[in-house]
C-alpha cells in the first residue's frame, strides 16, 4: 500500500507540469542523512549493476540529489527510478546517470556538451569529472531553475542555456563528448559534427522504446556505434516540428 500511494503522489505530482525544485536551505535531509543515502545507493543499485569507475562512484556518493528533486519527492530521491521534475520532463534514475557517464570515458580534461539539462543533476555529476560542462535545455523555465540550483551550489564550471538541443552549441564546438538525456528518433548530425575525432556520444534513441547506444566518431564522415541496453526516456523536443 505504501507502495502505492506514493506512485500516486509521482503520478499527480507529474501530472501538474509545475514543481518547485528544492534549493539546499529547504532540504529535508541532515547531512549525514543524505550522505548515508547516497553511499546506499551506490553500494546496491550502482555498484552491483556493473558500474566500476571509482571517478564516477565517488561522485555518485557525493552530488546531493535530493537537491535537484521536488522537495515532496526528495525522499525517494536516491530510490531506484526515475522522478518528475516539471513540464513534463524527469531527472533519470540513478544507474543510468552513472551508466551514461561512465560510457564516456571521461579523463578529467574535457569540455563536454549535455542536451537536456533537466533539473541540472547530469551536469552537476559531469562537472566534479572534467574541465566545463555546456549544457542545453529546450524548457525555459528549466534552464533558469537549473542555472539558479548549479550556482547556489557551487557547481561553477557548468554552463547553462535556453535553446534547441538539435542545434548543439556551434560556438562552443568542437566538443570531446556529448551526452544526450532525452530521446531523438535518429542521432542529430549537427551534434556529430560539432563532436572532436574519438570523441563519444552517448545517446538514448528512438521513438516510444529506445536503445542506448555509444556512438564514437572514428574520423569527419565515419563513426562506430554500440547498443548498449533498452531503456526509456523522455521524447527530444524538437522546435521546428
Amino acid at each position: 500500500m505504501k507502495k502505492f500511494l506514493s506512485s500516486i503522489v509521482i503520478i499527480l505530482i507529474f501530472l501538474t507540469g509545475a514543481i518547485s525544485l528544492a534549493q539546499p536551505q529547504q532540504s529535508s535531509f541532515m547531512s549525514k542523512q543524505w550522505a548515508d543515502k547516497a553511499n546506499s545507493m551506490v553500494k546496491y543499485q550502482i555498484e552491483k549493476r556493473g558500474i566500476t569507475n571509482t571517478d564516477v562512484l565517488q561522485v555518485m556518493r557525493n552530488t546531493p540529489r535530493h537537491l535537484f528533486v521536488p522537495p515532496a519527492l526528495s525522499k525517494m530521491a536516491y530510490d531506484d527510478y526515475p522522478l518528475p521534475i516539471g513540464e513534463e520532463q524527469t531527472i533519470s534514475q540513478p544507474y543510468i546517470v552513472a551508466l551514461m557517464t561512465e560510457l564516456l570515458s571521461l579523463k578529467g580534461d574535457e569540455k563536454i556538451l549535455e542536451i537536456g539539462t533537466g533539473s541540472g543533476y547530469q551536469a552537476a555529476v559531469l562537472s566534479q569529472l572534467v574541465d566545463t560542462v555546456y549544457t542545453i535545455e529546450i524548457v525555459e523555465s528549466l534552464a533558469n531553475n537549473a542555472k539558479t540550483r548549479l550556482n547556489n551550489l557551487n557547481y561553477n564550471n557548468v554552463v547553462i542555456k535556453h535553446g534547441d538541443g538539435y542545434k548543439g552549441w556551434p560556438s562552443a564546438a568542437p566538443f570531446d563528448a556529448i551526452i544526450v538525456t532525452a530521446a531523438p528518433e535518429q542521432v542529430p548530425q549537427t551534434l556529430i559534427d560539432q563532436l572532436k575525432i574519438n570523441g563519444n556520444i552517448v545517446i538514448p534513441i528512438g521513438d516510444q522504446w529506445q536503445e542506448l547506444q555509444l556512438i564514437t566518431k572514428i574520423d569527419k564522415d565515419k563513426t562506430k556505434k554500440k547498443t548498449v541496453i533498452p531503456v526509456r526516456f523522455v521524447p527530444m523536443v524538437h522546435p521546428d516540428k
